[in-house]
């Protein structure tokens, strides 16, 4: 197995490194390389997509995260794509789009955990709209007057289409508006978004949400477990990135249904692990707020929470999807 990442934006928190503790040591794994995007050696690789090897560092027993990254340098070889049967996508597709594109063209036929199309086409937030049974009201935005439209009907932020971790949304209500830490009116940011393409997703603004944003962790249609994400004291965002905190939680009926409508989708598309965030409508009822196909975190947050081993489960899980496809 090769697993792919950008190990630059990674820290202490990062699921990544006692996940694949877990996966090398399984039976199934005859071994299991790393190459990361953040190598300076690796740049051609990845950006001028003119080669088919890269620098990669073996993963073992001891692979663990570091400030400086020494993990992947240690021990560097330069082997090629084809060298492996397996390919494990933990990269950020908002600075890998071409690449993931190219991945898909040049390996049609290789097991990769996700599929780069099913990354691109998931990861948009324009993919919620396609489940408007489970979703809170919401908007394609490319326009001004598309936004302005919206916001008649509700109070809403705006999530840019491919941005993650709570980062660039915008609330609005009423005429006022909150962007990045700063209060203006609409009017000013109208002018704004005079000055840059408009993309974003509105969605109305749910007055439950300090209620908590679930994560739920599915591996092969399975789900493995959840924690629910409470906002810092006088905040509303509920990622980790933003202040907030895992709670334990149990999963509802509506939250079952929600994974029962969208797994098939997933699958079509070759996602085999990914996670759902859920929030509290203003009926009470658990919607559909995000879905997250990359580098899905909060695992090791979901083990500590129930003492139970969730990274083992998801590292079983993920091999015998793999032994049924390799069958």
């Amino acid at each position: 197995m090769l697993v792919l990442t950008d190990h630059r934006n990674h820290s202490a928190e990062n699921s990544l490194y006692a996940l694949l503790q877990k996966m090398q040591a399984h039976p199934a794994c005859d071994f299991m390389d790393i190459g990361s995007r953040g190598l300076e050696q690796n740049q051609v690789f990845f950006e001028t997509l003119e080669r088919d090897s890269l620098w990669v560092s073996r993963v073992d027993k001891n692979f663990e995260f570091t400030q400086d990254g020494s993990a992947f340098r240690q021990n560097l070889q330069e082997r090629n794509l084809g060298d492996y049967e397996v390919i494990f996508l933990r990269m950020p597709p908002t600075k890998t789009a071409v690449f993931f594109q190219y991945l898909s063209e040049k390996y049609p036929d290789k097991i990769i955990i996700n599929r780069p199309e099913g990354i691109l086409t998931s990861g948009s937030k324009a993919f919620l709209v396609d489940f408007p049974e489970v979703t809170p009201p919401m908007k394609i935005c490319r326009s001004l007057e598309d936004i302005q439209a919206f916001k008649q009907d509700y109070n809403c932020v705006l999530k840019p289409f491919r941005n993650y971790g709570g980062y660039g949304i915008v609330k609005i209500e009423n005429d006022e508006v909150w962007v990045d830490g700063e209060q203006l009116s609409f009017t000013a940011f109208a002018e704004r978004l005079k000055q840059s393409p408009v993309e974003y997703l509105a969605v109305k603004f749910l007055k439950n949400v300090t209620m908590g944003d679930k994560r739920i962790v599915v591996v092969d249609g399975q789900i493995i477990g959840a924690s629910l994400r409470l906002p810092a004291n006088n905040s509303w965002l509920c990622n980790a990135s933003q202040g907030g905190s895992s709670n334990a939680t149990t999963i509802t009926s509506e939250e079952k249904e929600i994974i029962h409508r969208i797994d098939p989708v997933l699958s079509k598309l070759g996602v085999v692990m990914y996670g759902v965030d859920t929030l509290t409508d203003d009926d009470g009822k658990r919607v559909l707020s995000e879905i997250n196909t990359t580098s899905i975190g909060g695992l090791r947050q979901i083990e500590a929470l129930y003492n139970e081993p969730i990274l083992e489960r998801i590292s079983n899980r993920l091999w015998d999807y793999l032994s049924s496809k390799a069958a």
